[in-house]
């Protein structure tokens, strides 16, 4: 058992790039942290991390331990969830990470917080694009297709995306019949965090016939953008569940639909090496079932 006390002390290291945070995780010092990990490393007879004054980072044997020390965790984790199952309903703490729509994923959390009040959620609200596996996530929420083979994927919904303006803006600016004459228009833009490139409205045009769009608002959150565009302030390109009940009372209005057809996929992604324990499980469930896309 101190082998293993020892691999989750590396793991927790591994995962924060911190002996202080990792103490504070576990409940130990970061002295007693500091000797384990000279432990480990005297045992094994390799260097598991580079040390400075500033950080902490893995070397390549390192990270090679960590993936193998993960599965171990994963197994123990699934050896405990299959006696406890038993006993009670499933338990424990669940790393996540989500888009930022709190308007979207904060309703089906609360939801499965109300279901399930003994799993513990570590929330991650971040329009970045995070490594799961590296940074030690049990589960992520993301959109776009999705190729890492060390990930299994299940689809949570799609929907269409609009470009959309109040009807006071309309009124004032006029109604656009072309993506031409958006040249001449307030432009409410959506900037990617990853990138810092401006999301494009894809219009069916010819490269060439494609609108220089004002940058008259930049966010790298698009719930930013519809809120002010219910302020008359502009246009802005959305998921219809951003605008679902704006449109329905006609506080908004779609333009240029016949222009634009695209639609947004959600995604559940999780490691494909590490166990489904009972408490992840009913988290893919609860979250395919309620997430109001």
């Amino acid at each position: 058992m101190d082998s293993l006390s020892g691999i989750s002390m590396f793991v927790q290291v591994a995962e924060t790039r911190s002996f202080t945070e990792a103490g504070r995780l576990l409940g130990v010092s970061s002295s007693a942290v500091g000797k384990s990990i000279a432990r480990t490393e005297d045992r094994l007879g390799v260097r598991l991390f580079h040390r400075s004054t500033r950080s902490i980072t893995l070397t390549a044997e390192g990270a090679l331990f960590l993936e193998r020390c993960r599965r171990i965790l994963g197994e123990v984790e699934a050896a405990e969830a299959e006696l406890s199952d038993a006993a009670g309903s499933p338990r424990g703490r669940l790393r996540i990470s989500t888009p930022q729509l709190s308007g979207l994923i904060m309703p089906a959390l609360d939801g499965f917080m109300t279901q399930y009040p003994e799993i513990e959620l570590d929330v991650d609200l971040s329009d970045r694009m995070v490594d799961i596996i590296e940074e030690g996530f049990d589960a992520v929420i993301r959109t776009g297709e999705q190729h890492d083979s060390r990930l299994v994927s299940r689809r949570l919904g799609s929907c269409a995306q609009v470009l959309v303006a109040s009807t006071g803006y309309l009124k004032q600016q006029g109604v656009p019949t072309h993506p031409s004459e958006l040249v001449r228009h307030a432009c409410l833009l959506h900037k990617f965090p990853t990138t810092g490139k401006l999301e494009r409205w894809p219009f069916q045009l010819a490269a060439s016939e494609e609108p220089e769009l004002p940058q008259t608002f930049v966010s790298n959150t698009i719930e930013v953008l519809g809120f002010l565009a219910l302020q008359d302030k502009g246009l802005a390109f959305l998921p219809t569940f951003i605008v679902r009940d704006a449109l329905a009372s006609g506080a908004l209005q779609i333009v240029l639909d016949d222009f634009i057809d695209q639609t947004v996929t959600f995604w559940m992604l999780w490691p494909a090496s590490r166990y489904a324990s009972p408490k992840l499980r009913v988290f893919i469930d609860y979250v395919s079932k309620n997430l109001q896309i």
